[in-house]
């Protein structure tokens, strides 16, 4: 399953009631570590279709949602387990980084 695109709309839905973990990243589509980043949460999403949800944040588009996460810079990848979030980073991560705070939070 690929990413999904989370919005005001569906936040709640898709993150907060979701039962399994979600990692999500906040990006911009004229961020430069954003775009380097992609792939690797691409990948993330494939690999862990099964246990875990991906979604996407475009804080240009979700502002509300930026604003609610404090998001002072981008990328930020975010960890939610029940409805919780429980692990955090900003800028870019290479993907063993990444996976250790997805696997730490199933």
């Amino acid at each position: 399953m690929a990413e999904l695109k989370i919005t005001a709309a569906n936040f709640e839905n898709e993150v907060l009631n979701s039962d399994k973990p979600v990692l999500l990243d906040f990006y911009a589509d004229w961020c430069g570590p954003c775009k380097m980043l992609a792939p690797v949460v691409h990948e993330i999403a494939e690999e862990n279709a099964g246990t875990l949800k991906v979604g996407k944040i475009n804080v240009d588009e979700q502002m509300e949602l930026a604003m609610r996460f404090q998001v002072s810079s981008i990328p930020m990848l975010v960890v939610f387990k029940d409805g919780k979030a429980v692990a955090k980073s900003v800028g870019y991560r290479p993907k063993a980084e990444i996976t250790a705070m997805v696997e730490s939070a199933k």
